[in-house]
C-alpha cells in the first residue's frame, strides 16, 4: 500500500497543482476585472463641467471625495471573499450537487486506490511462500494459503488447485474464469468514476443554460434599462457551474484512466504468474 501511494503521488499532486493554479488564476482575474470597474465607476465625469472657473473649483472641491469613495468601493469589492460570491452565484442547490459529486469522487478514489493496490491484486509474497510450497510438495498446506489470502491471485490459485483433480486443462479455465470475474470488480468499481467525469460537465452545462436563462428573463421583463447586477448573477451562474463541473470531470477522468491502465497491468501480471507457477502440473489428468 505505501508503495502505492508512493508511485501515485506525484501524478495527483500535479493534478492538484494544475487544479488550483486554475482556480487562483481565475479568481485573481475576476476580482481585478471587479476593481477595475469600480475605479472607472467611480472617477468624475468631465463632462457637465464647462470651462469656466466655478466647475473647476468643483471639480477641485469633489475630486478628494471621488477619490475616497472609489478606494471605499474597492475596499469594499476586495472584502467580498471569492467564497461567498461563488455560492450566491450558485445558489444551495448547485453548491449541494457538487459538493455531492465532490464527495462521492473521493471516496471512490480511496476505494480504487485500496483495492486496486499490489498487496490486494498480486502480491510478491504470495508468489514466494506459494512457490515454496510447491516445491516442497506441500499441495494443501498452498491451497488454504492462497484462498485464505485476500488479494487476487491467491483467489486465482486457489481456483486453480482445486480444479488440478479434474485436470490440469480444467484448472486453467477455473483460472481464466476467477480472473475475469475479479477485473470485472475492479473494472465496476472504476466505471464509477468515470460516469461522475461523464456527468459533471453535463451538470454544468445545465446550470450554463439556467443561467443564461435567467440572465435574459431579466433583459426581457427589465425594460430599457435592466439592472446590471441581476444580469451579472445569471452570467456568473452560467460560468461558475461550467467551471466547476470540469473541475470536478477533469481529475476524474485522470484518475479513471491511469488507474485502469494500473488495473490491466496488475491482472496481466496474475495471469503471467499464474500460469507459470501451475506450469508444472500439465501433466496432470492426461490419459496416456
Amino acid at each position: 500500500m505505501n508503495q502505492l501511494v508512493k508511485q501515485m503521488r506525484p501524478k495527483w499532486m500535479l493534478i492538484g497543482l494544475t487544479m488550483l493554479a486554475l482556480l487562483v488564476g481565475v479568481g485573481a482575474s475576476v476580482d481585478l476585472d471587479f476593481t477595475e470597474q469600480a475605479v472607472a465607476q467611480d472617477l468624475p465625469d468631465e463632462g457637465p463641467a464647462g470651462g469656466g472657473q466655478p466647475a473647476a473649483d468643483g471639480g477641485g472641491d469633489e475630486a478628494p471625495a471621488a477619490e475616497n469613495g472609489g478606494g471605499e468601493n474597492a475596499g469594499g469589492g476586495k472584502d467580498t471573499s471569492m467564497l461567498s460570491w461563488v455560492y450566491d452565484a450558485l445558489g444551495p442547490g448547485y453548491m449541494v450537487i457538487f459538493l455531492s459529486i465532490s464527495f462521492t469522487l473521493v471516496a471512490l478514489f480511496v476505494m480504487n486506490v485500496i483495492t486496486s493496490a499490489r498487496s490486494k491484486v498480486c502480491p510478491v509474497e504470495l508468489v514466494d511462500d506459494f512457490e515454496e510450497m510447491l516445491n516442497n510438495k506441500q499441495y494443501q498446506d498452498a491451497y488454504e494459503m492462497a484462498k485464505e489470502h485476500e488479494s487476487v491471485l491467491g483467489a486465482v490459485l486457489s481456483a486453480g488447485l482445486a480444479k488440478l483433480s479434474s485436470g490440469y486443462e480444467q484448472a486453467l479455465e477455473a483460472m481464466q474464469e476467477i480472473g475475469e470475474e475479479e477485473n470485472m470488480k475492479l473494472e465496476h468499481r472504476l466505471s464509477y468514476m468515470a460516469l461522475i467525469g461523464t456527468l459533471s460537465p453535463m451538470v454544468g452545462l445545465f446550470g450554463t443554460v439556467h443561467g443564461m436563462i435567467n440572465s435574459f428573463q431579466t433583459i426581457a421583463t427589465g425594460g430599457s434599462t435592466p439592472e446590471a447586477s441581476e444580469l451579472a448573477n445569471g452570467i456568473s451562474t452560467a460560468l461558475f457551474t461550467t467551471l466547476i463541473g470540469l473541475a470536478i470531470a477533469i481529475p476524474a477522468i485522470a484518475a479513471y484512466n491511469i488507474m485502469r491502465n494500473r488495473v490491466a497491468r496488475l491482472m496481466l501480471e496474475v495471469g503471467i504468474l499464474s500460469e507459470n507457477l501451475m506450469s508444472r502440473f500439465q501433466g496432470v489428468g492426461q490419459k496416456k
